[in-house]
């Protein structure tokens, strides 16, 4: 692996890296704050809330396979069923 590669490789762990943290600090963040918003009537804005994470995660899931990223896709599949979990949940109540 030459210099170019090594670099390559370090750039695309430190922006999985924080895209991954920022992806469970907001998971967390809705699963926190969805009871609530379901006490408060806010089960719109949380579904909205969590489409938006399933958008993001996904599209990081894609960007990691594409990068030959694997450990960084499961772990964005890992937080994508947690979110779709929390989607059926609610549709639940």
């Amino acid at each position: 692996m030459d210099s170019e590669e090594k670099e390559e490789a370090r750039t695309n762990f430190n922006w999985f890296s924080n895209e991954y943290a920022q992806a469970l600090h907001a998971l967390k963040a809705i699963e926190t704050q969805s009871s609530t918003l379901l006490l408060l009537g806010g089960t719109d804005d949380l579904r909205t809330f969590i489409d938006q994470f399933l958008e993001m995660a996904s599209k990081a899931r894609a960007l990691a396979i594409e990068k030959d990223e694997p450990n960084f896709a499961e772990w964005f599949q890992e937080l994508i069923v947690k979110a779709e979990e929390l989607r059926v949940a609610i549709a639940q109540r």
